[in-house]
C-alpha cells in the first residue's frame, strides 16, 4: 500500500512522486492517493463512491447505474475470478473507473476467459491499486462522496494541478441527467432468460405476456428475470412517450434502473409515467424507475450523504415483516413524507430507515429501490417479478 497524502490547495506539479507509483486518485479538495495504475492508461473524472460487495465486480462495473462514478471496492480481492462475456450487464461499461486495495491477480475460475486487467484495458476503464481503501471509505462515510480524478500513467508523471482542477470543476451528479447517455437508441426485443450452471443463458420459447421496459439504463439480468417469468420484453429508449409505449400494446410496463439525478431525468420521464399511470396497466419499477414513479405521483427525491452500494443491505417488507438481504446501488432516495395518500410505503432500509419500496393503493403499480435481480440473498427478492406477473394475470382475467 502506498501512502496517502493530503496536499495543500496550491498543488505543485514538481512535487516528488513516491517510488513505484503509476497511478493516483486526486480529490477536489487536493487529497492525493498514490497507487499503481491498472487497466487503461489515461484519466477519468467522476463521483468517488464505495461498494461493499464481496462478489460480482464485473456486474458492478457494467451496471449502467454507475455512470459518472469511480467505484472503490472495499473487498480487497477484486479480479481473482477473472472476467468473461456472460457476466456483463451492458455492452459498454458506464463506470468511470475503479479503486482497489490489492493488485489484480491471475484469474482462478473455470469461467474466466481473460484477466480483469485485460478486460479493463479492452473496455477503456482506468483503475488504480495499492490504495488504503479503508481510509478512503471512512472519508466518504464521514464527509460524503467527493468528486475526484483517477489517473494511470506508466511513466509516473502526473500534472496534479490540472487533475485537481478537473475534479473541482466537474459539476457532480445533482441535476445531472445520465439516463440519456446509457439508454438504448432504438427499440429492441429481449427473450434471453437467466443463467444456469447446466445450460448457461436460455431463451424464452413460449411467452405468456408482453412487457414494455423503459430503458433508463437497464441491467440485462433484470430483462432476463422478466423473460424467465414468462414475459416477452420490448425495450424502448428513456425518452419514449406514453404513446410510444402503448403502441406496443403491452400487458405490463417496467421502469428500469439507471444513473444520475432522478429529478433531472424526470423532466422528460415523469410526464410519460404520469400518462402511463392513467392507462391502468400493471407497472413495476426498480431503482431509478422507483424514483421516477414516485416523482410522477407527486413525491420528491433528494441526494443521499453517501448512498447505498453493496450486496448486504437488509430491507424489511412492512406487509409480511420479512427481512430481505438486498443488492443496492443508488445515491438518491425518495422522501417518504412527500408521497401522496394514494402511495403506501412497502419496504424500508434497516440500515438507515430510508424508503425502499412503494405501491399505489388503487392501481396495479409498485416499485422498489433495491435490485431484486442481483441475487445477494441469493433469491430473497425474486418474488417481486412473480408479483408483477400476477398483477398482469389478474388484469387479463
Amino acid at each position: 500500500m502506498i501512502k496517502t497524502t493530503a496536499q495543500p490547495a496550491n498543488l505543485r506539479d514538481e512535487q516528488p512522486v513516491p517510488p513505484g507509483v503509476t497511478g493516483c486518485l486526486v480529490l477536489a479538495d487536493g487529497t492525493v492517493f498514490w497507487g499503481r495504475g491498472v487497466g487503461a492508461v489515461g484519466d477519468a473524472v467522476g463521483e468517488v463512491c464505495f461498494n461493499t460487495s464481496m462478489t460480482g465486480y464485473q456486474e458492478i462495473l457494467t451496471d449502467p447505474s454507475y455512470a459518472g462514478q469511480i467505484i472503490t471496492f472495499t473487498f480487497p480481492h477484486i479480479g481473482n475470478v477473472g472476467a468473461n462475456a456472460e457476466d456483463v450487464e451492458t455492452t459498454t461499461p458506464a463506470a468511470r473507473g475503479l479503486v482497489l486495495r490489492a493488485d489484480i491477480t491471475a484469474p482462478a475460475n473455470w469461467r474466466a476467459s481473460r484477466s480483469l486487467d485485460d478486460w479493463l484495458r479492452m473496455n477503456g476503464l482506468v483503475g488504480i491499486s495499492g490504495i488504503d481503501t479503508r481510509a478512503l471509505t471512512r472519508r466518504i462515510r464521514d464527509l460524503g462522496a467527493p468528486n475526484g480524478v483517477i489517473a494511470h500513467a506508466p511513466d509516473g508523471r502526473f500534472d496534479l494541478t490540472a487533475l485537481r482542477r478537473k475534479a473541482a470543476e466537474w459539476p457532480g451528479l445533482v441535476g445531472m441527467d445520465l439516463a440519456g447517455e446509457v439508454s438504448c437508441r432504438q427499440t429492441y426485443s429481449w427473450d434471453e432468460t437467466r443463467w444456469t450452471l447446466e445450460t448457461g443463458h436460455g431463451k424464452l420459447a413460449d411467452p405468456k405476456f408482453h412487457v414494455v421496459a423503459i430503458d433508463y439504463g437497464a441491467k440485462r439480468n433484470i430483462l432476463r428475470c422478466l423473460a424467465s417469468a414468462g414475459c416477452r420484453v420490448t425495450v424502448v429508449p428513456a425518452t419514449a412517450s406514453a404513446e410510444d409505449v402503448l403502441r406496443h400494446q403491452p400487458d405490463g410496463i417496467f421502469l428500469s434502473n439507471g444513473p444520475g439525478d432522478p429529478a433531472a431525468t424526470g423532466e422528460y420521464a415523469v410526464p410519460t409515467v404520469r400518462a402511463l399511470l392513467e392507462s391502468g396497466k400493471p407497472m413495476f419499477g426498480i431503482c431509478l424507475g422507483h424514483q421516477i414513479l414516485s416523482l410522477a405521483l407527486g413525491a420528491r427525491t433528494e441526494k443521499m450523504h453517501l448512498g447505498h452500494r453493496g450486496a448486504n443491505h437488509p430491507v424489511k417488507d412492512l406487509a409480511t415483516g420479512r427481512v430481505e438481504i438486498t443488492s443496492q446501488n443508488h445515491g438518491f432516495v425518495v422522501v417518504p413524507e412527500s408521497l401522496p395518500p394514494e402511495a403506501e410505503v412497502t419496504h424500508v432500509s434497516l440500515f438507515d430507515g430510508t424508503n425502499e419500496g412503494i405501491r399505489v393503493k388503487d392501481r396495479p403499480v409498485f416499485s422498489v429501490q433495491y435490485h431484486p435481480e442481483a441475487s445477494p440473498g441469493p433469491q430473497d427478492s425474486h418474488y417481486l417479478f412473480e408479483r408483477f406477473v400476477k398483477l398482469i394475470e389478474e388484469q387479463r382475467g
